[in-house]
């Protein structure tokens, strides 16, 4: 009886040692279940985190290469001012060209530059920004070095003009496609910032390109010129992606692949094949259809009409009045550097005051036959700070207006409508300029005959840009009339 009452004491122990190492292992278990769910928020906030640095790393990569693209092509264009005062002192192919026609050159770059876009977008969708941008890089050296090797005046239009235009559409059209959709508080900010490029460009290439060109020549000049655009358009285009949420909605647009396997036949060219197949993104036609649609097309393309003509005749202008050639190029510079400062500065006060305001308020622009030197270096310096920031901050007021869903589609389109008006605005304002065919006239005094030819441009010029306030000032009633102040 003792054996077995000291066998049954043993098995009880030994249940309740298993007894309590079972309550032991739950405690344990729902102890790490509970740190678990202490330590999941915090997993999650860590990864969100991560997550954010990284989107502002890219966004930020983004920029200073969107800045380096507009830089390089975009200042290109704006400094062509440079060429224009050159070619109309050079015999050879230019003895017996107008302004115009010489302005004609300068013209089709910068109106190809945009009248492109809706290609331009639809590539950067079908391929990767990228892979265009190194496209519109390789046919800007291309471009440079044809003109070095140009010897009629149509040889110039096809390669200064048409080809240069083709490449900067190609790495220009990327850059403002994919930079909005990396921000959205800061998107005025960071546009300016992008397409402030075009006056720092200005800035660097005038002086630049006129010392080259009295150094080593012009021809050697678009040389150098273009092997150097080719290396920063290149290093730009390693550093542009879409952002994740516009990455996933064009993924999402694609077609599936068929199930049937092509026949060997069909695997030729498949880039070519991809390139004639591909969509241009088209504007829904409720939106096209709409007043709002209208009037900001109708200010795109006012506004371009007038954009070029002062940029490109500083220099040819400046002369008129007697100053050289020198100061000619720095007054191209001078409207370069303001109109950098004035696209950051307005950028970042749209972001706060509205960015539909502040676009309104930089249409306000003024013409007029400014002889005098002060008034015409004050034209110089607030036409820059003024045009230039309307041009930085239209892209982030498409957003705003039509949506990110709608903004690839309706960019492209709204930047070929300014590419028209580009077209069309400064040959006409370049054919009003030495109507007579006069040339250059250097050491012209003040109020000379010579300054005198620019009153038709410079009335014309003012009169598109009180056209282009009154569209935008239409558009900023049609979103929010009078009681909504910030827009």
């Amino acid at each position: 009886m003792n054996s077995i009452r000291d066998q049954e004491a043993s098995i009880g122990r030994h249940n309740d040692l298993e007894l309590h190492d079972i309550r032991h292992e739950a405690d344990s278990t729902s102890g790490i279940a509970r740190l678990e769910r202490t330590d999941a928020p915090s997993l999650h906030s860590g990864t969100e985190s991560r997550r954010s640095a990284q989107h502002r790393r890219r966004a930020i990569l983004t920029v200073l290469a969107s800045f380096v693209l507009t830089f390089t092509g975009c200042g290109l264009n704006f400094a062509f001012g440079v060429y224009q005062e050159l070619y109309e002192t050079l015999p050879g192919p230019f003895a017996h060209a107008s302004p115009g026609t010489i302005d004609l050159i300068g013209t089709l770059a910068a109106s190809l530059m945009t009248i492109g876009a809706p290609l331009a977008s639809a590539w950067t969708k079908v391929y990767t920004p990228r892979t265009v941008t190194l496209i519109g890089g390789t046919l800007l050296l291309l471009a440079n070095t044809l003109a070095s090797l140009s010897t009629q005046l149509w040889h110039f239009l096809l390669a200064q003009g048409v080809l240069l235009g083709c490449a900067t559409c190609l790495s220009y059209i990327p850059a403002v496609t994919i930079a909005p959709g990396w921000f959205d508080a800061r998107r005025g900010l960071a546009m300016g910032i992008i397409l402030s490029g075009t006056g720092v460009g200005g800035v660097v290439w005038a002086p630049a390109l006129r010392a080259l060109n009295a150094a080593i020549g012009f021809r050697n000049t678009l040389r150098l010129t273009g092997g150097i655009g080719f290396a920063l358009v290149s290093a730009a285009a390693m550093a542009l992606e879409w952002d994740p949420a516009s990455a996933a909605r064009i993924a999402a647009e694609r077609p599936s692949p068929p199930s049937r396997r092509p026949a060997r036949r069909s695997r030729l060219f498949p880039a070519l094949r991809s390139t004639l197949r591909t969509r241009i993104p088209l504007v829904n036609w409720r939106i096209a259809n709409s007043r709002l649609f209208v009037a900001e097309a109708a200010g795109a393309a006012l506004q371009a009409a007038a954009y070029y003509t002062p940029v490109y005749f500083f220099s040819s202008y400046a002369r008129s009045l007697g100053y050289s050639a020198a100061a000619g190029a720095s007054f191209i510079a001078a409207s370069n550097a303001s109109s950098a400062v004035g696209k950051v500065l307005l950028g970042y006060t749209a972001d706060r005051a509205g960015r539909l305001n502040t676009l309104l308020f930089c249409t306000l622009g003024f013409g007029g036959n400014d002889r005098a030197r002060a008034l015409f270096v004050a034209f110089a310096v607030l036409y820059g700070v003024f045009a230039g920031a309307y041009v930085s901050l239209f892209p982030t007021v498409l957003v705003e207006l039509f949506g990110v869903q709608n903004f690839a589609s309706v960019n492209g389109f709204l930047y070929m409508v300014r590419g028209f008006g580009t077209l069309l605005g400064t040959p006409v304002a370049g054919a009003l300029i030495h109507s007579g065919g006069a040339r250059v006239a250097v050491g012209f005094g003040r109020g000379g005959r010579a300054a005198g030819e620019y009153a038709k441009s410079s009335v014309m010029v003012g009169a598109l840009l009180a056209a282009a306030t009154v569209s935008v000032l239409w558009v900023r009633l049609e979103v929010g009339g009078v009681g909504r102040w910030k827009a």
